[in-house]
């Protein structure tokens, strides 16, 4: 069991930890960088925050993966919880 926790965490840490490649995408663009290199460094950011979410979604397991992109998809933002989900 203690195994599969462990698991679960590096996938939650993977999945959040992503985050940071995703902000890294977004400044990139403002360095002092040529042009090539801001689009390879931009791409090469994107690729990792992409692959570190979906390892850290293989690791915490299809039910608990669904319930956090559920979460972090904006048009759930502002819906109201009905009695079933809660």
């Amino acid at each position: 069991m203690k195994k599969k926790n462990k698991a679960i965490r590096w996938g939650i840490f993977l999945m959040i930890f992503s985050g940071v490649f995703f902000a890294l995408t977004l400044l990139i663009p403002f360095l002092e960088l040529e042009t090539k290199q801001k689009v390879v460094w931009s791409s090469a950011s994107f690729i990792a925050m992409e692959v570190m979410f979906w390892l850290g979604g293989l690791l915490v397991g299809k039910e608990l993966f669904t319930k956090y992109k559920a979460r972090l998809n904006p048009g759930n933002w502002f819906h109201k919880k009905s009695a079933e989900e809660e």
